[in-house]
């Protein structure tokens, strides 16, 4: 089934990857429309991954940079998560302002993000996180939140990358291949709904797959007011969205568009908790990250995403408080990314990363996907592959079919090598299979606890 791509629209969440659309008549590669229609119209990860390498050599430099942001998302889609960031190592980041210095360890500390969020959600009815959608580090948080906030009264999960075609969802109680954009093929925004569901959320698809750039945020904004708190006006919601949709004010999104938290709270009259997770992330895996981001997460190191908390005051450290309440560090995929050495405080905010750099492994999966600790490292091996490179390996719960979206999934791309997938203790099966979607073989195993 042809999937409903949102990569055209989803650029404008970036501001400098529009003129990636457009087509030049000289090129003798796809147009764009070509481009979109043969990776959408691919059969699976792998026929999209072979799709795009077999083409990129073809394409001019606009299209080029569109095919590695598809690339980074299809990489993320097949578990190879530092290849994700590799393939696409788009540095977004905005340096704080002169007028909002780094905070500095006499100031500030370093506290569990996904509990501070939480009571600061308390007195609110919209929570809202965002992500960077090749970077799957960014739902980390979210999976964390669900919980904590349904404790707290939250009803309601809306996911950008969700369709309201799927009307069987919360019925069947995950989302599989069709249930919505490419994004959701990834196996930890599958996690993110299947507990949503799990919990007792009412889950609200809010996306357009029709409108302009222009219109989207208001389309997005319209859809959840009537969905939401025209029905329930005493409502609380989740929301996990991409990039700048979560702004409060206008400006990331260019002069004129308001973003979609924006419009939500001039719609509802309630004021979003938005945490950002954009600025400080780690865009050089298996490189080396110079600049606020190294200097800040070197100082404030924490196995899990973050926020500061304020050792007098006891608020929480925002880079941009007209934008967003609370700014989200992320650990980085590997401590070797982060160096300050040669940085003096006066260049404090360069931005220069190297990548890769030995000795650096891309084949060992970055620890994070534990989920603090929460799901368990189990070996896998070719083994399953019967001979086939490259070939998929991925765990299902049990009674999912081959369409729903995996507990977690890696793909080898040599013979006679291991590797592991990260799963909550439990039954799964685990399912083998090659660039033709065809099974090679399938095994039940037992995931023990801690």
């Amino acid at each position: 089934m042809p999937m409903r791509l949102l990569f055209v629209m989803c650029l404008s969440c970036t501001t400098v990857l529009l003129a990636s659309a457009r087509v030049r008549a000289q090129s003798a590669g796809p147009s764009t429309s070509e481009l979109l229609t043969r990776f959408g119209s691919a059969p699976n990860g792998l026929a999209r991954y072979n799709y795009l390498t077999l083409v990129m050599p073809k394409l001019n430099s606009d299209n080029k940079m569109l095919a590695l942001q598809l690339l980074a998302t299809v990489d993320s889609e097949l578990g190879l998560y530092n290849e994700a960031v590799m393939a696409f190592p788009f540095d977004n980041r905005i340096a704080p302002a002169k007028s909002m210095p780094l905070p500095r360890s006499d100031t500030w500390s370093s506290v569990d993000a996904a509990d501070a969020i939480t009571a600061l959600a308390a007195q609110r009815h919209i929570v809202m996180v965002n992500e960077a959608h090749h970077d799957a580090h960014t739902r980390e948080l979210t999976l964390a939140l669900l919980p904590r906030l349904r404790a707290l009264g939250f009803r309601y999960f809306a996911a950008e990358a969700l369709s309201e075609k799927d009307v069987d969802l919360m019925r069947r109680g995950y989302a599989t291949d069709a249930s919505g954009s490419e994004y959701l093929l990834e196996p930890l925004y599958g996690e993110i709904v299947r507990q949503a569901i799990k919990l007792g959320y009412i889950i609200v698809p809010y996306d357009s797959d029709s409108a302009s750039n222009n219109d989207r945020d208001t389309e997005q904004a319209n859809a959840l007011y009537a969905k939401v708190f025209a029905k329930d006006p005493q409502a609380k919601l989740f929301i996990h969205a991409g990039y700048s949709h979560i702004d409060k004010a206008v400006g990331n999104l260019g002069d004129d568009t308001q973003p979609m938290a924006m419009q939500l709270k001039r719609l509802s009259g309630y004021d979003p908790l938005c945490a950002d997770q954009m600025q400080f992330r780690d865009v050089a895996v298996g490189g080396l990250d110079f600049g606020f981001y190294a200097k800040v997460a070197l100082m404030f190191h924490s196995p899990v995403p973050a926020v500061l908390r304020n050792h007098d005051a006891g608020n929480v450290w925002s880079s941009d408080p007209k934008q967003h309440d609370v700014t989200v560090i992320l650990p980085p995929a590997v401590d070797g990314d982060l160096d300050t050495t040669g940085v003096t405080p006066s260049d404090g905010t360069r931005r220069v990363f190297e990548l890769p750099r030995p000795p650096f492994d891309v084949n060992e999966r970055p620890s994070w996907l534990s989920l603090g600790g929460k799901r368990i490292a189990y070996g896998i091996s070719t083994n399953l592959c019967t001979g086939e490179i490259p070939c998929v390996v991925e765990a299902y719960y049990p009674g999912e079919p081959n369409t729903a979206i995996p507990a977690d999934r890696y793909t080898f791309a040599r013979q006679h090598a291991r590797n592991v997938l990260y799963l909550y203790p439990g039954r799964y099966r685990l399912r083998a299979w090659n660039a033709a979607g065809a099974t090679l073989a399938e095994q039940e195993i037992d995931v023990p606890g801690h």
